[in-house]
């Protein structure tokens, strides 16, 4: 199995260049003899040093070899719940290759969080203009929800939901900060207006302020 050498280098190991440290990393490479007698120990500061044993049995099976010599990996199996809402912020754009069958069904979403992947968004959801006019939605936020992202594709899939606004205006940049975690900002219920004080104007009483701290 292939071997991995960590370096680590200081001021002075940098002025000396790269082809320096390379240089160090492939003698250090042709010193490393892996065996099962003897647990490998970290020494220098240039990689992991071995002592050769032309005599000892060389290690073919990598769990036999000490922890230092090991890149832990692991693999995905299975999303026991999804923490995202799913939902971005972003614009939409036209996508480059226009002589592609992509491009007669397809617009391009691009998130303003780019922890957020590109989405493929279906030009059904965009705007009856966007086509023709794609420059007048440039600066246009849109909510895009993720609904699917195939193994083999570079990007995800997903459905426009509404158009907030001009980027750079409070209300849509704030709307879409609400969505994109999960924020219901929705009007609130009867039942819960109830539970308010009915007799307006409502004040608060010298004894409630007396006890309260006040944070107008």
């Amino acid at each position: 199995p292939d071997v991995i050498i960590e370096a680590q280098f200081d001021d002075n190991d940098a002025e000396h260049g790269q082809d320096h440290l390379q240089d160090m990393l492939t003698d250090d490479i042709k010193k490393l003899s892996l065996d099962t007698g003897e647990k490998g120990k970290a020494a220098g500061v240039t990689g992991v040093h071995r002592t050769k044993q032309d005599d000892g049995p060389k290690v073919n099976d990598p769990r036999l070899l000490p922890d230092e010599f090991l890149q832990r990996t692991a693999k995905v199996v299975y999303i026991l719940e999804k923490k995202h809402s799913r939902a971005a912020t972003g614009f939409i754009k036209l996508l480059a290759d226009r002589n592609s069958e992509l491009f007669k069904r397809c617009a391009m979403f691009s998130p303003v969080d780019h922890r957020v992947p590109r989405v493929y968004v279906p030009l059904a959801d965009c705007p009856p203009d966007f086509v023709t006019k794609p420059e007048a939605y440039s600066q246009m936020l849109f909510i895009c929800r993720i609904v699917d992202w195939k193994e083999d594709s570079n990007f995800a899939s997903g459905q426009l939901c509404k158009s907030l606004g001009q980027a750079g205006e409070i209300e849509p940049e704030s709307e879409g900060i609400l969505t994109e975690y999960g924020v219901d900002f929705s009007d609130f219920s009867p039942e819960v207006l109830e539970c308010l004080p009915q007799n307006l104007p409502w004040v608060i009483s010298p004894g409630e302020l007396a006890k309260r701290r006040d944070l107008r």
